[in-house]
């Protein structure tokens, strides 16, 4: 359980506890914090300073080690408040800073930075740091418990995940992981859109290779789904249910609206209209009873597959939201009701549209058909008003980048119901493209061509997949090598970093050949701890529990893959220039305590991005 700090510490003072060892864990940027805390109230009691200022105190790592190891902009954004001088604001509160055995010395820089020197002893504690938290090391409690929902991948349940899909999934899980680790309590969701028209159509494609497989001679529609998978669900359906579903050709096919095809010269086919009317007629010819029989083996069919793919991937979800579910609760009805009772929505031709142009989009939307029907939009509305309803502090959405002129029509919507739309984020990630030996791989449900995301973690594993999806801004654009994935070299990244873990694991296992034991050092044996690399391996160390807070209100987990990435390169250098089991005791136990705590953080880095730690490579 997460535990505040006591009443008698500086607020400015973040304690994190483990639900494990609840150990004390002061980042030295927290402690800055603290240390100009009380030098800017001890200011204040002396009437130096405003009693009310608007204190945001930034800490920041300095680029150059020559200007320290950490700046501060306190005096500058004070300056205007304090009616002083930024320089000599700074030096006001460098004057009263309280005496600290962290801090080695401070300097005023250019307009009035504040850059802190750390002691060396400082650095190495983060050493120990490591160790004492183990896995909970870069957990933090700034989410302070608030509760998020991260909906993501929600695929429609017509076919396989493609590797598209696995990019939403790779960065869904990755965002949610993240965000609990910095202290949100988060609830990761899939919405099952297991209603509407595109379902229809994967209900009527499979019933009519249903028919071919009982030897009727069918025209297969070409806005049909065409996929293997569709054979598979058929041929299950016909050794449960045998000839029990089975009409002639002459039957189903009569009469329709002629397809789309080539043998229309005339151009007078509409694949739209026809498919929509086979629909119709497979309604018809196997009424609801045998329909739903045909609709439930597709929808289970594909949706467990969909599960077990997502399992396999190591994506896991607290609940799977049905579309359905908001129909038989009342939802929509619900949402389409208040829309009304508030004046937000007309009627033109039988149908209710929603004044969206009024909130900025670029024209009003169907919300109820002419038939009564609700659209896929009303369906929306109605499940961001649950969402809501249940209490979530913040909603996020992961929505593929070509859904986003869905987004402020969606926002309209909620602001028309009355809800707070500044609790609803929508993260848009973009296409992966697959290439194999320098060519584009296609990828369309309908078609049945495209690269399952099963296929992608088959040839390249897990690991590689959930690594180099995340590698990328979301919103960038992002082609995936196969080739550089599979390569156990080091220009690829998930196998260097791996590697600094598995090197690590075999340092510990020489160490137990040759008899030796590990003793974990004191502050004395720590400082031995003086070469360059080493210094430079404890600065990148300490970085971590700034990046994965960063990366986690930011939405980014690719600044932990890049930061694993610098971890990984330090610990490779540091490898090749020193030996590790030397003759000198302190020495050795010293630097085993430096790459264990390496290693540490490479295991918790890369369980956040959902990629396995190796010990032997």
């Amino acid at each position: 359980m997460l535990s505040q700090t006591p009443d008698n510490r500086s607020p400015a003072v973040v304690s994190n506890y483990s639900n494990t060892h609840r150990q004390f864990k002061a980042l030295m940027k927290t402690q800055l914090q603290a240390l100009i805390t009380q030098s800017v109230a001890a200011l204040q009691q002396r009437d130096d300073l405003p009693q009310a200022l608007n204190l945001d105190i930034q800490i920041e790592r300095t680029r150059d080690k020559s200007h320290g190891d950490f700046a501060c902009n306190i005096a500058l954004m004070l300056a205007k408040q304090a009616k002083c001088k930024p320089r000599d604001l700074a030096q006001k509160i460098v004057d009263a800073l309280p005496a600290s055995d962290l801090v080695n010395k401070v300097e005023i820089a250019g307009p009035g930075f504040i850059n802190f020197f750390m002691a060396e002893g400082a650095q190495r504690a983060v050493i120990k740091q490591i160790h004492e938290s183990g896995e909970a090391f870069g957990h933090s409690t700034i989410g302070q418990g608030k509760r998020v929902q991260v909906e993501f991948v929600s695929a429609n349940p017509t076919g396989p995940l493609h590797v598209g899909h696995g990019r939403g999934a790779a960065y869904g899980a990755t965002v949610a992981d993240l965000l609990a680790a910095a202290g949100f309590k988060v609830h990761r969701e899939y919405y099952v859109n297991d209603a509407g028209r595109q379902m229809n159509i994967l209900a009527a494609s499979t019933w009519l290779r249903y028919l071919e497989g009982c030897g009727e001679a069918i025209t297969f529609p070409s806005n049909g789904y065409k996929g293997q998978y569709i054979y598979d669900i058929a041929a299950e359906l016909q050794q449960t249910h045998g000839d029990a579903l089975k009409h002639s050709a002459n039957m189903v096919m009569s009469d329709l609206p002629p397809d789309e095809v080539a043998e229309q010269a005339d151009g007078s086919g509409d694949k739209e209209l026809h498919i929509d009317a086979l629909v119709e007629r497979c309604k018809t010819l196997l009424g609801d009873e045998g329909y739903k029989v045909v609709f439930d083996a597709a929808l289970n069919s594909i949706l467990a597959d969909i599960r077990e793919d997502l399992l396999e991937f190591g994506v896991i979800y607290d609940e799977w939201f049905s579309e359905n579910s908001l129909v038989a609760s009342g939802a929509i009805d619900r949402a389409v009701g208040r829309l009304k009772v508030s004046g937000h929505l007309y009627e033109e031709k039988g149908a209710w549209w929603f004044r969206s142009s009024d909130f900025g989009d670029e024209k009003d939307r169907v919300v109820i058909r002419e038939n009564g029907q609700a659209t896929y939009f009303a369906s929306d509305i109605a499940y961001h008003m649950d969402k809501l309803e249940r209490g979530f502090d913040r909603v996020i959405d992961v929505w593929g980048a070509d859904h986003h002129g869905y987004v402020p029509r969606v926002k309209a919507a909620l602001e028309a119901l009355g809800d707070d739309v500044d609790k609803l984020d929508v993260l848009l990630v973009q296409f992966a493209i697959l290439y194999r030996g320098g060519e584009k791989a296609q990828m369309s449900t309908r078609s049945g061509e495209f690269v399952t995301l099963r296929q992608l973690r088959e040839e390249v594993g897990n690991d590689a997949a959930r690594f180099f999806y995340v590698m990328r801004k979301c919103e960038q654009h992002m082609d995936f090598d196969l080739d550089l994935a599979k390569s156990q070299s080091n220009d690829n990244p998930v196998y260097y970093i791996q590697y600094a873990h598995a090197r690590v694991c075999s340092v510990m296992r020489q160490l137990e050949e040759q008899g030796l034991s590990y003793q974990a050092p004191d502050s004395e044996s720590l400082a031995l701890l003086d070469n360059e690399h080493e210094q430079t391996l404890i600065t990148t160390l300490s970085r971590y529990p700034e990046v994965v807070e960063a990366a986690a209100l930011a939405h980014e987990p690719h600044q932990v893959a890049y930061y694993l990435r610098d971890l990984a390169n330090d610990f490779h250098t540091y490898y090749n220039a020193h030996q590790f089991i030397v003759d000198d005791g302190a020495v050795r136990n010293a630097r085993l305590a430096l790459i264990s705590a390496v290693r540490q953080v490479v295991s918790n880095g890369l369980g956040l991005l959902g990629v396995s730690s190796p010990e032997k490579m």
